[in-house]
């Protein structure tokens, strides 16, 4: 993943509402972060999957980001 998309993630998980992300299971986590991605621009496969395996990587981190807020 490029220094950009990873930047994305982060930045969105920062201006996310925590109870929100907070309220998702793992993988409606995933898939809510994936969406957001999404509906900036349309992600190919590729990136979905990247994305989906950084994210997925990252949850516990995350949670405990979005938790301590």
């Amino acid at each position: 993943m490029s220094p950009r998309m990873i930047r994305q993630v982060w930045t969105l998980i920062e201006n996310s509402q925590p109870n929100t992300l907070l309220s998702l299971d793992d993988n409606s986590l995933v898939s809510w972060i994936i969406n957001q991605m999404e509906s900036g621009r349309l992600l190919n496969s590729q990136e979905v999957d990247l994305y989906s395996g950084y994210i997925r990587s990252r949850l516990p981190l995350i949670r405990d980001m979005v938790a301590a807020r």
